[in-house]
């Protein structure tokens, strides 16, 4: 269901947008998605480096991952960006761009040069050659994500452009990303059925089930801590610089109430904005997410004892 949620909903959110309307709010609102996505990696980062909750294990219980052949940062960036401008639409539902290193030896000089087979041999001996890493390109099975919310993205943005010419794409979007969510919604019943099995099946192939429960202990405690710090401290704050009376009543309306009463609130204050900030938000803007994924990456690479430098 990842791909017709992703280009549903994002093209379904900044479709709505009005150009002139939106513009200068719109930056506004990047600008405080990124904000705040950074202040939650970063909290994620400190808190799962202070508390450590993988450290502990002499055996590794995910399986041991030194062997596996380590990408340069350089070419792990440049990965990000040729994902995000796909060679092809349909390819990229189902595969993703990545650099693999191939082992070549190169060329002898001697090779090249009038020399006899004794002089090869003698210089192969004396100084052999070297392997190298090549980086070549390659591709494995997954949705590209990234490259679909880059269309998504631009497709929503030409649609919401077009006005009345772009009405009818911008319903047909709404109706799409309408029966996504139901039948996300279906799906999720079933969904604590599956995760038991994917559990149990885990626990049962753990070596050290005391070890590891108490590492998995920590690790919950440490995206829990990161999240109550987010919702208690960080935007309270935020929303207290933004002369708001009652930060911690805003909040407790808005994260208790269903998307209706929120669009209500918005629309007291303003008519405007809430058509397309809160869409593109609740889209863009997922602060738990992002701290969970950087506390989950570090984790497991304490639990393997792999050190992360800067």
């Amino acid at each position: 269901m990842v791909l017709p949620l992703i280009v549903s909903s994002l093209v379904t959110g900044l479709s709505s947008m009005d150009r002139k309307v939106s513009g200068k709010m719109g930056k506004y609102a990047v600008a405080y998605y990124t904000f705040t996505t950074l202040i939650a990696v970063f909290t994620g980062i400190v808190l799962v480096l202070t508390i450590k909750p993988g450290k502990g294990s002499k055996d590794s219980s995910l399986g041991n991952l030194r062997n596996l052949d380590s990408i340069q940062t350089v070419d792990a960036f440049l990965d990000l960006i040729r994902n995000m401008i796909p060679n092809n639409l349909v390819e990229a539902c189902f595969k993703q761009y990545k650099t693999v290193y191939k082992k070549t030896v190169p060329q002898n000089l001697t090779e090249a040069l009038n020399v006899t087979e004794s002089q090869k041999a003698f210089s192969i001996i004396a100084f052999p050659p070297q392997e190298e890493l090549v980086p070549v390109p390659s591709y494995f099975a997954g949705v590209n994500a990234l490259g679909l919310v880059v269309f998504s993205v631009c497709l929503g943005l030409v649609i919401g452009s077009m006005k009345q010419q772009g009405q009818v794409l911008q319903d047909f979007f709404d109706s799409l990303n309408e029966a996504i969510m139901r039948l996300v919604s279906i799906i999720i019943w079933y969904t604590p059925v599956g995760i038991l099995f994917l559990i149990t099946g885990k626990i049962l192939e753990m070596s050290n089930l005391a070890e590891m429960g108490s590492q998995l202990g920590m690790y919950t405690a440490s995206v829990i801590v990161g999240l109550v710090l987010l919702v208690l401290i960080v935007l309270p704050l935020l929303l207290d610089m933004a002369n708001q009376k009652h930060p911690y009543m805003l909040l407790l309306i808005t994260a208790l109430g269903p998307s209706p009463i929120t669009f209500r609130c918005l629309e007291d204050v303003t008519s405007k904005w809430c058509g397309s900030v809160p869409p593109v938000g609740a889209t863009l803007n997922m602060d738990g997410t992002f701290r969970y994924e950087a506390v989950a990456a570090i984790f497991i690479a304490q639990v393997n004892g792999m050190e992360l430098n800067f």
